[in-house]
């Protein structure tokens, strides 16, 4: 489709707006590549004068780790058809095996399937095949890109990061279930609901949502503290505490979250046109069945773009859980922040940076496996249907 001439942009606008575009792109992805790269370093190289050294890893290289010209070609093509296949196989084998009325579950379970088998091809099968085609090929073999993956093995297995990560994929699935769950349903009914009442009540959840998360905190924090003495008349002597409790920081960051989720999805109710409900409606269905049978179907972009928002909320909260949640329980995001606090080596810093790197995996993977849905929902939200 042609664009009208008059409605055509000049080269100049066309140059400049291209030009911030990718300079801000560049600027937003260089700290993520920077420290990729410096947490499969040694120490030496990671924290090395020249920018040439810490990309090539002499000292690494020294070391026995590193690429080969054989692992950097094979490797790039695994990735490039996992990548290729992710989007355009994985979606159709999802929606032809997922019954209707359990896409979000399929998907959920297709991604889940997708990054273990991925895992276990990338970093289970493919370095022993890698390890005989080197030692045959000989001078091909040697090192010439210096690599180790020993930070990831201290941070995940030494350091027993995956207790933390477990953590928040609890505290993340509570928050984004009870969240959806109860904004699909206060959604609704202020989107249906004509009176000055749900104006009043989305007024008044706008402003709690408003409010800085410290002073919500600093609320919460000596109830938790004090609460098997709060708790014990109801209880008696086995009163339970909710300071350290995941369930507890669970409710609190619903709290702080539940009024934007009610927002977002009430504006996606209000682009659904009424007459699907009274269609519904004269079908014989009740008003629950026709939420549930009509109206959801056609909002899960947008209950996927507001559960990515639930997700990251949860997932990247640091100020909720470092102050309600002990050691034991403690997410990924505050115990990076414990790595970078404390009085370290250089090469419990890269261990630092190793785990922070992981921590982005999983949010690489969701926007790639739902992005049809997340621009979906958005196009959705911002257009009045």
């Amino acid at each position: 489709m042609s664009t009208p001439k008059a409605m055509q942009q000049s080269f100049a606008l066309r140059f400049s707006s291209g030009a911030f575009l990718a300079f801000w792109c560049l600027l937003a992805a260089f700290p993520i590549f920077w420290i990729a790269v410096m947490s499969f370093k040694s120490p030496v190289d990671a924290f090395a004068d020249s920018a040439w050294d810490v990309i090539t890893g002499p000292a690494t290289r020294a070391n026995g780790d590193g690429l080969s010209i054989i692992d950097i070609a094979l490797g790039l093509a695994v990735l490039y058809f996992a990548i290729r296949w992710a989007f355009t196989r994985l979606p159709g084998l999802v929606q032809r095996y997922c019954p209707p009325g359990l896409l979000v579950l399929g998907w959920i379970i297709g991604a889940l399937a997708y990054a273990i088998l991925f895992v276990l091809i990338f970093f289970g099968v493919l370095p022993l095949v890698l390890g005989v085609l080197n030692s045959l090929l000989g001078p091909l073999g040697n090192p010439v890109l210096g690599l180790t993956t020993q930070h990831y093995v201290a941070v995940w297995a030494e350091n027993e990061f995956y207790r933390n990560f477990l953590n928040s994929m609890l505290v993340t699935a509570g928050v984004v279930t009870i969240s959806l769950t109860v904004g699909t349903l206060a959604g609704y009914g202020l989107a249906r609901s004509g009176s000055d009442l749900a104006f009043w009540l989305l007024i008044l959840a706008l402003v709690f949502r408003a409010l800085p998360h410290s002073v919500l905190v600093a609320g919460y924090l000596p109830v938790f503290i004090n609460s098997s003495e709060i708790l014990r008349p109801i209880f008696g002597e086995g009163a339970p505490t909710l300071y350290g409790q995941p369930w507890a920081v669970i409710a609190v960051l619903v709290s702080i979250n539940q009024p934007f989720t009610i927002w977002m999805l009430r504006s996606f109710f209000q682009n659904i046109p009424a007459e699907l409900d009274e269609a519904a409606r004269v079908d014989g269905c009740s008003h629950f069945q026709a939420f549930r049978r009509v109206i959801m179907p056609v909002m899960w972009p947008g209950v996927i773009t507001t559960g990515l928002f639930s997700f990251l909320l949860g997932y990247n909260d640091f100020l909720v859980t470092s102050l309600l949640l002990d050691a034991q329980n403690q997410t990924m995001v505050p115990a990076i922040a414990g790595y970078f606090n404390r009085e370290t080596t250089t090469t419990d810093q890269v261990e630092a940076v190793a785990a922070a790197v992981s921590i982005t995996a999983p949010l690489f993977l969701l926007v790639m496996v739902f992005q049809r849905q997340i621009v979906s929902g958005l196009t959705a939200g911002a257009v009045k249907g």
